[in-house]
């Protein structure tokens, strides 16, 4: 009778066991995609016409007929029609956590005339609520507009004669109309005191209502302007990564801004919570301190350590790779040694016993801590005294594989191209020449544009490299708009701001946002390349990157984007696919009405 029991007893164990073997390794593919023109950017298979991913990741890549081989019968199959993939963008250093305000903005950026961009804030203020401003906050340039300039006073006052208006151009100006200066106190002991601050003003010696200045004194014009609520930020949030999603951005690096951690992570986790997070965000954490002067590295350690410890690596939202993953510290470490990056001003040079003290006071804490470390040098005369504090600093204290980089250097050269690749950094350069090169020939010249930055030597060095956005404030989030740059070499207006040997291939630029940026993440094993085991992250393009006019390809999109293999976008064929978005707060927001980009609505 014992024997007959057992037998049965291991009967069902065994049938169990094999049902439970049989749905954990269920054949067949979660989705497949076919009838495509894949750029796999995998040297081993450089094109396909088919995927299929299982589990957020690629199972398979080949023709038509080897994919659906795979289909089962819960397969959920994407007809490209023909249309062009590409593995998802990385966007290796941008800034959504700085922008919780995102949709209280009108975004300019694509925008194609002056006029069209006054009668959307003339559209804006009739619907903005009393008590609340008229905003654009970066993202545009004059040289976009087909009329080549900038607003006028009048033109903007005009269009908004009735709300508080402040339109911000990157980091370098602001224009404000009599109600916002009467607000901030323009012109009074309220308004804040910065260093380099420029005021205009009229033959009276009254403010007209444009000041020029830095990046401190546009972080405190924000904290001055009515501020969004909790929910407000969770939405601008979840609305900024739909804009990047139509771009095919599926990864990005956030570099840090006024919502350090781990305040700005707990709108994170309402996204990740609410499986809204659909991109993934590693980020560089920036500490700035409640006002006054700070030490930003020894804030750094004191978060990280003691008010909410967390390690580099560490992943806040494990249910998705690299989701939210802390990568240390930067992109700026000292305000003291912080050169901006403002091309309508000359540029701003370091004092080099001031950056060497630094590096030996405050880069060695991180260095001996293994926090890796991102670190905002745009010129040259900063970059060299910098190595050569590093050089020395790593005869003691090796950084012995620890990744760093350096973010924007647009006018590194190529010795110290050749130093960062020998002490194992990275250099993440930015687009901004796209949309102010123009403004860079008139304060430097023209050759020196053409050699800024140096793209080809950067991309023959081998150094890890990436290109970004620098968004949302300093320039537009659309990736596309670098790439045409690096391609065509123009800019927004059509100037020439590369030298022809100084441009690169389609592949060369797409590379550097995909495949060489997943470096920046430390995920260049299964980010930026479509093959078998890689993460399911894609884009298929409303045209084909590789065929179309250089001309067109700034105003490419992604009609599906997958991240994770999910579709997290949507348009065109695909739009039922799209996730659907929650109502958008606060019911008022320009984004409701123009969207996060031109076209978009």
């Amino acid at each position: 009778m014992i024997k007959k029991v057992l037998i049965a007893f291991l009967t069902i164990s065994s049938l169990s066991s094999a049902q439970a073997q049989a749905t954990q390794d269920d054949p067949g593919a979660d989705l497949i995609v076919v009838n495509a023109k894949i750029f796999t950017g995998n040297r081993a298979q450089p094109e396909a016409s088919g995927l299929a991913v299982k589990k957020g990741r690629i199972y398979s890549v080949g023709s038509d007929a080897e994919i659906l081989s795979l289909k089962n019968s819960k397969t959920q199959v994407i007809d490209a029609h023909n249309r062009r993939i590409i593995p998802g963008i990385v966007d290796a250093h941008t800034h959504v956590l700085n922008d919780m305000a995102y949709n209280y903005n009108v975004r300019w950026d694509g925008v194609p005339t002056l006029r069209r961009a006054l009668t959307m804030l003339s559209e804006q203020a009739a619907r903005t609520p009393e008590g609340q401003w008229v905003k654009v906050i970066g993202g545009w340039s004059p040289f976009q507009f087909k009329e080549n300039r900038f607003p006028t006073l009048d033109e903007l006052r005009k269009a908004v004669p009735n709300r508080p208006m402040i339109v911000q151009y990157a980091y370098n100006r602001a224009f404000l109309n009599k109600r916002a200066m009467e607000a901030l106190g323009v012109g009074t002991d309220r308004f804040q005191k910065l260093p380099d601050i420029e005021i205009e003003k009229d033959g009276r010696g009254n403010p007209t209502g444009v000041i020029h200045g830095y990046t401190w004194l546009f972080l405190a014009l924000e904290t001055m302007v009515p501020q969004p609520t909790f929910d407000e930020q969770v939405s601008s949030m979840i609305y900024s990564v739909h804009g990047l999603n139509r771009f095919g951005v599926t990864s990005i690096v956030d570099n840090g801004g006024r919502w350090p951690y781990p305040e700005a992570q707990a709108r994170v986790d309402v996204l990740a919570r609410d499986n809204r997070l659909n991109v993934r965000m590693p980020f560089v954490d920036l500490q700035l301190g409640n006002g006054g002067p700070v030490n930003m590295v020894d804030l750094e350690v004191e978060a990280i350590t003691k008010k909410a410890p967390v390690s580099p690596g560490q992943n806040l939202h494990p249910a998705l790779p690299h989701g939210h993953e802390y990568r240390g510290a930067g992109e700026v470490l000292s305000g003291e040694v912080h050169d901006h990056e403002n091309f309508d001003r000359p540029a701003v040079i370091i004092d080099p016993e001031k950056m060497r003290r630094f590096v030996e006071q405050d880069v060695m804490k991180l260095v001996q801590r293994r926090i890796p470390f991102r670190m905002h040098i745009s010129y040259n005369e900063n970059i060299s005294p910098f190595l050569d504090a590093l050089e020395k600093m790593s005869e003691s204290i090796p950084l012995d594989g620890l990744r760093w980089s350096l973010e924007h250097a647009e006018t590194i050269s190529p010795e110290n191209i050749a130093r960062v690749k020998k002490l194992g950094g990275g250099i993440a350069l930015d687009a901004k020449m796209a949309l102010h090169g123009d403004a860079f020939i008139k304060t430097y010249s023209r050759e020196k544009a053409l050699e800024t930055p140096r793209l080809r030597t950067l991309v023959d060095s081998g150094i890890p490299l990436a290109m970004t956005t620098d968004a949302f404030r300093a320039a537009t989030f659309n990736p596309w708009v670098g790439i045409s740059w690096m391609v065509s070499g123009k800019s927004v207006s059509g100037t020439e701001v590369l030298a022809k040997d100084n441009r690169l291939s389609r592949t060369e630029a797409l590379q550097l946002f995909t495949r060489r940026a997943a470096w920046f993440m430390n995920a260049d094993s299964e980010i930026g390349v479509i093959a078998p085991g890689n993460l399911a992250d894609l884009a298929v393009l409303d045209r084909d990157y590789f065929d179309v006019p250089e001309d067109q390809i700034k105003s490419v999109t992604s009609v599906l984007t997958i991240m994770n293999g999910k579709v997290v976008f949507g348009a065109q064929d695909y739009r039922a696919l799209s996730p659907q978005l929650p109502a958008i707060l606060p019911a008022w927001s320009p984004v409701k009405f123009f969207g996060s980009y031109f076209g978009e609505k």
